[in-house]
């Protein structure tokens, strides 16, 4: 017999000398450890994936991860072994399917919990760049929400600020239609407001003063703005407001490279839903299935060992069970008669010592 089918024999947790006797059960008995083995060690990989982003950043992040992913592993691995190994073949089908359906609904717990980080690396592109997506998104709802309480708290600054601004714009839009009149006075064009003689008139020079004095208006607006956007800036700067900035492609890139496990797992659930938020039936097709895969491999252990008739190999460990029992029986018969034969001597025994300590 080869070394691999004991290995996956005592992950069955057969009594390997009993089925030695039968050579029809080995395949079925290896393929239930192989099965329970391959559970033990993706349940490993799972949990090792998880516990490497809770303790990410860290000195020790890889070898913690690889610890607790092996404890993790070897935690499932025994669980499966035991509930393998509870089912009692003795009784009838329905009471073996009662008797196993806690079982099987703790395998379903098991396989939901170890399919969820698999999950998360098998869509982990997806959910990258879902979390840019989001962190971006929180990012500039921030920035608005901080700039919406500095306009409220700094009302009056900022609507004077506007305030000066639509009159220097208003202003320079003024300048710009007086200049363009003022050339149509200097070069003779006829219009409703120009008189159409060529030349540098009394007209044209009463044009060019006022609108030097616009200029010299417009540029003292453009000192009181600059003056007030200087002042609405420090107090955004104490506010805090300037430090905010949008997520350039590297700083996304460290945040979601830093993200937990909670944000990849809340990220793998809205893979489920589109921009629009209408269902992607493919991605939540996707994702159920894989975990429907991983619930299926927990129970499989379970199914296996019930849709297979009584064989040889249980009839003969139930006959050991049934021998070892009336053995223990027998021996506590056998002690409790020695003890009432030597109850007499021991009240003999009794009396000869109190006897002397009188």
């Amino acid at each position: 017999m080869s070394a691999i089918n004991r290995f996956f024999w005592r992950c069955a947790g057969v009594h390997q000398e009993t089925l030695e006797k039968y050579p029809e059960e080995h395949s079925k008995y290896t393929a239930i450890g192989a099965t329970i083995f391959f559970t033990g060690l993706f349940a490993s990989l799972s949990g090792g994936y998880a516990m490497y982003f809770v303790f990410s950043g860290g000195t020790l992040d890889w070898f913690l991860a690889i610890v607790f992913g092996i404890i993790w592993g070897l935690a499932i691995f025994n669980m499966d072994r035991y509930i393998v190994l509870s089912i009692n073949k003795s009784k009838s089908g329905w009471m073996q399917l009662l008797q196993a359906l806690p079982r099987i609904l703790l395998a379903i717990l098991i396989g939901l919990v170890i399919s969820r980080p698999l999950e998360l690396k098998i869509f982990d592109k997806e959910i990258r760049e879902n979390l840019r997506v989001r962190f971006l998104a929180d990012q500039r709802a921030k920035i608005d929400t901080l700039n919406s309480t500095f306009n409220k708290k700094y009302s009056n600054e900022v609507n004077q600020l506007k305030a000066i601004s639509v009159e220097r714009d208003s202003l320079e839009s003024s300048i710009k239609t007086d200049r363009t009149k003022l050339n149509y006075e200097i070069y003779g064009n006829k219009t409703t407001e120009t008189s159409g003689v060529m030349g540098y008139g009394p007209y044209a020079k009463m044009k060019e003063e006022d609108l030097k004095k616009k200029e010299a208006y417009l540029d003292t607006l453009r000192n009181k703005i600059a003056a007030q956007q200087n002042a609405i800036r420090q107090k955004q700067k104490f506010e805090g407001i300037l430090d905010q900035k949008v997520l350039s492609n590297a700083s996304l890139d460290s945040a979601v490279n830093v993200a937990g496990f909670a944000d990849r797992n809340s990220a793998l659930g809205n893979l489920r839903y589109d921009a629009n938020g209408k269902v992607n039936e493919s991605n939540a097709n996707a994702v159920f299935f894989i975990a429907l895969l991983f619930v299926f491999l927990e129970c499989l252990p379970v199914i296996v060992k019930l849709l297979a008739g009584r064989d040889p190999y249980d009839n003969e460990i139930q006959n050991l069970r049934t021998r070892h029992d009336y053995e223990s029986d027998t021996n506590l018969v056998v002690e409790k008669e020695a003890v009432d034969r030597l109850k007499d001597t021991y009240v003999d025994v009794s009396i000869n010592k109190r006897m002397k300590e009188l």
